[in-house]
């Protein structure tokens, strides 16, 4: 805009001028405010739309200001739609689009005569219309595939859990809030596993992996506790704001439920499982998760040593 000022418009009257240098600053303005301002709150106060939507008015006006109807000053309202495509969504670029073209052909209407002012409205918002549809479509496109990537790092696709990644972002929140009650970190490993693995195949192995977590989410509410899968065969629970006691009992419960639960075979039959706990609990003040980690492991390990199929607790 400032270099259409400059070389453009050079010549036209203080009033014209004065419109378009103040166009330029109320841009500069708006500019400085969307790199200062954090996102959620120009998001919540829509100041997408709002700016899109601004930009094609003061495009119009500018337009009847001067009586330019050149394709350089049509031109000028592809900016605000290629701002609401590539940063709005659907229903922000379609009102956007939609703005533009009635501007553009209200400054021709105005401007021209009735039949070379539809020829290029039409042909223009033809332009303005596919550009929209096509930025609209790859931007959904790639949202949908970070969301996608985002889902393959917090969710484990065999069964369903938090990713180990998800589980460590958890645990850190969990001792940075010091949540009353402290926090209990409950480490699993099922008992045998590789000898399933050896009998049944590694697809039967994985569908007592999917099995155990349906057995283990059913006795954890999402609200008040994270499952993770660590990796392999190894299964975590986190227990933000829980006694020892309480985390030593919920741990006897998944230990009972997943001994009380067989898992049916292909063939027919039932496999009886069994896990190996470890519990480890920290103060309410405590932001040890390393320290956490390793009570946990090591009561895990104390429940193998002492012939699996049972819960170790740390420290006790």
């Amino acid at each position: 805009m400032a270099g259409l000022t400059v070389f453009q418009q050079s010549g036209a009257g203080v009033g014209t001028l004065a419109v378009h240098w103040l166009g330029v600053a109320a841009l500069l303005v708006v500019a400085a405010l969307c790199t200062v301002l954090p996102a959620e709150t120009l998001d919540r106060l829509g100041v997408g739309p709002v700016v899109a939507v601004g930009g094609v008015g003061l495009i119009c006006a500018l337009n009847l200001l001067t009586s330019d109807t050149s394709a350089a000053a049509q031109a000028f309202f592809a900016f605000p739609v290629l701002f609401a495509a590539a940063h709005l969504r659907p229903a922000g670029v379609a009102l956007v689009t939609s703005v533009a073209l009635g501007a553009d052909s209200l400054t021709l209407f105005v401007l021209l005569p009735p039949s070379a002012a539809f020829v290029d409205s039409v042909f223009f918002g033809a332009v303005l219309a596919v550009m929209a549809v096509m930025l609209a479509r790859a931007n959904g496109r790639q949202e949908r595939l970070v969301t996608a990537l985002r889902e393959q790092a917090t969710v484990d696709s065999l069964t369903g859990l938090a990713t180990r990644r998800a589980f460590d972002r958890a645990l850190e929140a969990a001792l940075g809030r010091s949540v009353p009650g402290g926090t209990a970190l409950v480490l699993i490993d099922v008992d045998s596993f590789k000898a399933i693995n050896d009998s049944y195949g590694h697809p039967v192995g994985d569908d007592v992996l999917v099995h155990l977590a349906t057995v283990l989410r059913g006795q954890v509410r999402a609200e008040d506790a994270v499952l993770s899968r660590l990796g392999g065969d190894e299964l975590a629970v986190l227990l933000p704001g829980c006694s020892r006691q309480v985390a030593v009992r919920r741990a006897e419960e998944l230990h009972e439920a997943v001994r009380s639960t067989p898992f049916p075979r292909p063939d027919g039959g039932l496999l009886g499982l069994s896990i190996s706990v470890g519990v480890a609990h920290v103060p309410q003040h405590s932001t040890d998760r390393r320290g956490l980690y390793t009570a946990a492991d090591n009561a895990l390990y104390d429940a193998k040593r002492a012939g699996r199929d049972r819960v170790a607790v740390a420290g006790g």
